[in-house]
């Protein structure tokens, strides 16, 4: 029971930092801060008592979700489940970023996934419920079907899952880790390292426009591979010459302007539409 605690603060932060949780901090503050992997990684940290290890936790896992998308109400993975499942998880056994990558994936694309879903069900019914009480004009019943009972559902669907997991999975990960045959090892931590490549991949390819861009990103890879430079001296560079780009990007633009300038056309950025 040494991970009471820490499996009490998971459980409780994996239902403060859904999306569709009514805290004052808003939808901003909760499934766009506490939801996110790298603010798990601290809390969970802080909670075990090991906040380095966390937070390595948190980076590796938050670099797979990075690109994490929700079209609408559909989503591929739920990234709450993952940050606070997976990382606490992986700090209740053996602290490694790479179990914590393979934790989380399988936490928020399965588990994650059939407790969004069972919500989304339960949710509908209450619609109808509350929809009903509007047509009857009964504000009680609108609170109680609009807020309070999605709430209790939601805090269960949450918290109980996180902290039984993370409570009464402890000796089954440490098992695993433990007496798994070494291939089995082997590949969770190649997973592990390639996972976040992958979601670093992925938000490339919504954030560049123009493959000449590329370019900045192997001068950073240069940089930091080779120029032995730490990672905050390079984000300086990087915003540097971000700034230089936009300039130059910005003069190029005006200048169809000016030529039409007395006439009815309009100039439109394609980087906009």
């Amino acid at each position: 029971m040494s991970n009471l605690f820490p499996a009490l603060i998971c459980g409780l932060f994996c239902y403060l930092g859904a999306i569709e949780c009514a805290n004052p901090l808003g939808t901003t503050g909760s499934f766009y801060c506490l939801g996110r992997p790298l603010v798990a990684g601290l809390i969970v940290g802080l909670a075990f008592g090991d906040v380095t290890n966390g937070i390595l936790c948190g980076v590796a896992v938050q670099a797979v979700f990075i690109a994490n998308l929700s079209t609408g109400g559909a989503t591929n993975s739920e990234i709450t489940y993952a940050s606070y499942g997976g990382i606490g998880l992986a700090m209740a056994s053996t602290k490694d970023p790479a179990l914590a990558v393979t934790l989380a994936v399988l936490v928020g694309n399965t588990f994650g996934l059939i407790f969004y879903n069972l919500r989304m069900a339960f949710y509908s019914v209450f619609n109808n419920k509350a929809l009903e009480a509007a047509e009857k004009g009964d504000g009680k019943g609108i609170t109680t079907w609009h807020i309070v009972i999605p709430q209790i559902c939601t805090f269960l669907l949450r918290f109980v899952p996180t902290f039984a997991a993370i409570l009464l999975g402890e000796g089954l990960v440490n098992d695993l880790a433990n007496n798994a045959p070494e291939l089995i090892t082997h590949m969770i931590s190649v997973l592990g390292g390639v996972l976040p490549a992958l979601g670093i991949g992925m938000l490339m390819n919504i954030v560049i426009k123009d493959k000449f861009q590329l370019v900045f990103f192997f001068l950073g890879f240069v940089l930091l591979a080779f120029g032995g430079l730490d990672t905050i001296p390079v984000v300086f560079i990087a915003a540097a010459v971000a700034y230089l780009y936009y300039l130059a990007k910005s003069k190029t633009a005006a200048a169809p302007v000016a030529q039409t300038q007395g006439t009815d056309a309009v100039y439109e950025d394609p980087d906009l539409f």
